[in-house]
């Protein structure tokens, strides 16, 4: 049974408890490989090593966005059709992707059960435990080109706007963020400045299917391959009801009527209101618009697995399907 256990060192807890790193060693001693990168680089060298001797399990730890790096440079070296089977290891500050799907606490001892759970199985007997999840393909078009990833959650309109926020005020996690999310909350009733900061809505435009929808500014563009999107917020609450589509959520609502909805993202209900669009997809465009006089193509923000990026146009459609080993029953 072969298993390579890959670590994002930057991520939050490797950065605050450097010897995390060591009793991460000891849980693979003599049970799997453990691979440390620091940036895409070696983690592309680490994929491409072990893409060429083979494997039988991958678990990744970090944060949302080594998850979202680890299976995309995984996806480039093995080939979308021949993933291994993953495991997610929180070691960021937040790991949504990976606490919606069962693995919450101490990445060293979720190891320590994970390998233990692996190599019970006899010689040629499958992996149990694995459940197909899905994930999202994001093509970005960019001033330098074309940007292909694979992960988990995106987001732009008030996404990108509380990451902004979140992240002038430290990236502290969840209490951080739900400090955020209340303060808005409050303040859209009444059209405070913090509320229309990062509820204003963006103007850009949406395409589905190939069908563009009517409003030209939007305040909420989310799509993801999980529920809950942390601090309870279950806007994509049919995420993963359909491997090959997507669920959009779109609303262009204004902040004084968008805030208010926050108890129905909360209780995983639609949004509604008008120009609300909320079904699951094949696949969608979001086209940001130029600047008042500008004569190339606009730039805007978005967020990928809680990493923020730029791109004049971003395609959303379902990525490659994996197979995600779990601790429950």
């Amino acid at each position: 049974m072969r298993i390579d256990v890959i670590v994002n060192t930057t991520a939050r807890r490797y950065r605050a408890r450097p010897s995390l790193i060591d009793r991460m060693s000891a849980a693979c001693a003599g049970a799997a490989k453990l691979h440390l990168t620091s940036n895409v680089a070696e983690l592309a060298e680490v994929c491409d090593r072990i893409a060429q001797r083979g494997t039988d399990l991958v678990a990744l730890s970090g944060g949302d966005g080594s998850f979202m790096a680890g299976v995309t440079a995984l996806a480039r070296a093995f080939g979308e059709s021949s993933l291994p089977p993953l495991v997610l290891l929180p070691g960021g500050t937040v790991a949504t992707v990976a606490r919606n799907w069962g693995m919450t606490g101490d990445p060293a001892a979720l190891l320590e059960r994970i390998i233990h759970k692996a190599r019970g199985r006899h010689d040629g007997a499958a992996l149990r435990g694995t459940v197909r999840r899905p994930t999202l393909r994001a093509r970005a078009t960019t001033h330098g080109g074309v940007e292909e990833r694979i992960g988990f959650i995106f987001g732009t309109g008030l996404v990108a706007s509380f990451f902004d926020v979140y992240y002038e005020r430290g990236g502290d996690g969840y209490a951080a963020a739900a400090r955020i999310v209340a303060r808005v909350f409050i303040e859209s009733f009444y059209g405070g400045s913090y509320a229309r900061r990062v509820l204003d809505p963006l103007r850009c435009t949406i395409d589905v299917e190939g069908r563009q929808l009517a409003p030209r500014a939007w305040s909420l563009i989310c799509s993801s391959a999980v529920r809950d999107l942390g601090i309870h917020m279950r806007v994509t609450y049919r995420a993963g009801e359909d491997l090959e589509r997507p669920h959009l959520v779109a609303s262009a609502l204004p902040p004084r009527e968008l805030g208010p909805r926050a108890p129905l993202v909360v209780a995983g209900r639609r949004i509604g209101g008008r120009d609300h669009f909320d079904d699951l997809v094949r696949d969608f465009t979001v086209r940001f618009d130029a600047a008042p006089g500008a004569t190339s193509p606009g730039d805007g923000p978005y967020i990928l697995d809680g990493d923020p990026l730029r791109a004049s146009e971003i395609r959303i459609s379902a990525g490659p399907s994996i197979d995600v080993l779990t601790l429950r029953p």
